[in-house]
Order: C-alpha cells, then structure tokens, then sequence
C-alpha cells in the first residue's frame, strides 16, 4: 500500500499543531519517514520546572496525534497509529486501508480549528446528559476513562485539592517566573497571550485560575457557582498511558466543541504529586487522573495562534 505524501504530512501537521499543550508551549515536531507520519516530542520546548518528568509533553504529543489521526482521515487515507514512548520519536502513522471518514471522524476533524481554551467565567446553563455521555464516551474510544464531578460535595472536595496544589505552585517562584516566560501581551505565536487569560481570581471563586492576566471581570461576570468539571485518567501512568492520555484529552475537548460546549484545562493538581494521589483516592479509582476539565457554554472566542507550519516540520 502507497505511504502517506508530502501532502499528507502538511495536513496531518497542520492539525496536529491546533492540539492543546502547557503554557500553549507547542512541543512538537512532524516529519514523513518512509511513508509514514511521525510525530516528535521537542525537548527544547520542555518546560524544565512544571514539566520536568516529561508527562505535560507526552499529553501534548498525543493530543496532536489524535488531530493528526483525524486529519488523515477525514482525507479517506486513515492511519494505523504505534504508540513508541520512550524516546523524541513518539507516534508513527502507517497509512490503513482506504475508506471515507466516518461521521465521527468528519465531525471531530471539523472541530479541529474551533476548539481554544476558554479561561472566562461560562454561562449557567446546564450541559445536557446526552452530551455528557457522549463525553464519556469519547475518553473510553481512547482508553482513558472520565469522570464528571456532581454535586456540591464532590466538587467543593476538587476544589480543595485544585487550590491547595495551586499554593504549593505559587510558592514556587522558579515556576512562577516560567509561567511569566510563557505569558504575551504582544501577537507571539507561541505561549499564552494575556487577552486569553481569565479575569482575576477573587474571593468567591470556587476553582483556581492561573494568573495570565490583571483584568479584572466585568460586573456580574462571576465564575458558575456549580461548574461542570471532569477528571480524565487511564488505569497506568507509564509514558505510553500519558500519550493515551493526550489522544483521549484531544477526542473529549473536540467532543465538546463539536457539541458547542466551551473548555478549560487544570492541571494544578496533576502538577502536585500529592494533590494527585488525593485526588485519585477521592475519585476511588484504581487508575491515574492525568488532566482537569472544566466545561460549560461560554462566550464567543477564538484560538491562539501557532508557529507556522514550516516550524515544525522536519
């Protein structure tokens, strides 16, 4: 069968590099080596103080993965995807067998371009259950598995873990000053600009916000007193489970978009070994939380920028 083309490796990369990642730090690469696609974690753009383990780059690379993988599909040239998590190479795309997209697939792929984190307060309204399922469901085509937060009691208990491991990071200043690094108030192409910060955190708040920004919200703008949060895990925490992870982040957050629902990441207390393990015992689960979500509908906003294409690929 016919390996994957130049063509197919700028669509595959060109998806790949709308994946979310920490800081918006984009730590990928993208090449075609024979006829396969393969996507490469770039250490340069490991933030060596949040991410020193390498777990914020492998959620990173197997979310652009999944955008990959969706992109070469919705082309009828689907991928059969190998997982190699132990070195700079860390997913390799062999062309399948021709066939057109699925629904699913054609669905997701268009999401693709419409999918940003959105850091402002969301409206009160409910999310409906079907899409809530649907959620679910997505986290499980990857292998990971989701859960939503109901309830007050559940969710003032994340909240306690989310602001107690936000302590221990703002008493970092090596982390502190990282995070500044990554933070733009100009039109860079990488990096958190301040306009796609929330406003900042006040008293009533129930969940921690990063501090991106110094504007402070309009009246009546307060955070959903009852968020929807989600905590999505795998049942391992080896390198190949956190890019499962990023693969089954990508397929829940392009869920939501396609579902006209907003998001936002927390990874607070994934960052925070300690907050991690409470908040694994807190969910009785025998696996591994590997990201926070907070979903709802939110105001109109747009994505942030990215390198350009020629940047990444190798």
């Amino acid at each position: 069968m016919a390996g994957y083309t130049e063509d197919d490796l700028r669509s595959a990369a060109a998806a790949g590099i709308r994946a979310p990642s920490l800081h918006n730090s984009q730590p990928w690469r993208f090449r075609l080596r024979g006829g396969a696609v393969e996507i490469l974690a770039d250490r340069e753009r490991q933030l060596p103080i949040a991410d020193s383990s390498g777990w914020a780059v492998r959620i990173a690379c197997g979310a652009a993965t999944l955008n990959a993988r969706l992109a070469l599909a919705a082309l009828g040239r689907p991928a059969e995807v190998e997982l190699r998590p132990y070195g700079d190479l860390v997913a390799r795309l062999t062309p399948g067998p021709p066939r057109p997209a699925t629904y699913t697939e054609a669905s997701l792929a268009a999401a693709i371009p419409h999918r940003f984190s959105n850091r402002k307060p969301f409206w009160p309204d409910p999310v409906p259950s079907q899409t809530r399922v649907r959620l679910i469901e997505a986290a499980q085509a990857e292998g990971g598995w989701l859960d939503l937060l109901v309830g007050m009691t559940a969710l003032t208990g994340f909240a306690e873990i989310a602001r107690s491991a936000d302590r221990v990071l703002r008493r970092n200043p090596g982390y502190q000053a990282e995070m500044i690094g990554w933070t733009h108030a100009d039109a860079a192409r990488d990096g958190v600009p301040v306009t796609a910060g929330g406003p900042v955190e006040e008293p009533q708040d129930l969940l921690p916000q990063r501090s991106f920004t110094d504007h402070s919200r309009a009246a009546g703008r307060d955070f959903e007193p009852e968020p929807l949060v989600a905590v999505l895990g795998t049942p391992a925490d080896r390198p190949v489970d956190q890019l499962a992870a990023g693969q089954a982040l990508q397929r829940v957050l392009l869920t939501a978009t396609d579902a006209g629902l907003a998001s936002s990441m927390m990874s607070q207390p994934i960052e925070v070994p300690a907050a991690r393990e409470h908040l694994r015992r807190s969910l009785r689960r025998s696996g591994v939380p590997q990201i926070a979500l907070r979903l709802g509908f939110g105001q109109p906003g747009r994505p942030t920028l990215r390198r350009p294409l020629e940047d990444v690929l190798d």
